[in-house]
């Protein structure tokens, strides 16, 4: 019998988000679950620094928005995004998962537990995404074509 259950979250554009549980009968935890592609705004010698300095302002935003009537204080927030291959004009894979425990048993389908994972989804994006000094995020890997950054000629030549 299936247990697990996941929800999409259409909040933002830029992003791909979900929640779920692997177990929705006996819940104990959730996971959240944010998809991007990511573009370098500059070049940098140290990415992993880079990188970390965003992890751990994401772990803060996700502490300072738990809603501890439900979840407990504790955490996992795992943040991959590889280093090795960042570099300007290069899109590379963003995935963030939150894992959060609940602290007594809760309804997965209800509108309280649905409202507190919005507002953490929201915290994470409005924090840490929307006006990112690092990089600029993207839903698919294909390019912007709003963001043109070479002349396009749409005239046929002579």
């Amino acid at each position: 019998m299936k247990k697990g259950k996941s929800v999409k979250l259409k909040l933002f554009t830029p992003i791909k988000s979900s929640y779920g549980t692997v177990d929705s009968k006996n819940l104990k935890s959730l996971y959240i679950n944010i998809q991007s592609w990511v573009t370098p705004k500059y070049e940098t010698d140290n990415w992993n620094r880079v990188v970390g300095i965003l992890s751990r302002e994401i772990k803060h935003s996700v502490f300072n928005s738990i809603n501890s009537e439900f979840f407990r204080e504790q955490s996992i927030v795992d943040l991959d995004l590889r280093t090795s291959g960042i570099s300007t004009g290069k899109k590379s894979f963003f995935n963030l998962e939150v894992n959060l425990y609940v602290k007594s048993q809760l309804d997965f389908k209800s509108k309280d537990v649905k409202e507190s994972v919005k507002n953490i989804v929201k915290t994470i994006f409005k924090e840490n995404i929307s006006n990112n000094k690092y990089f600029s995020f993207s839903l698919t890997k294909k390019p912007d074509l709003n963001k043109v950054d070479w002349p396009i000629y749409l005239s046929k030549k002579p």
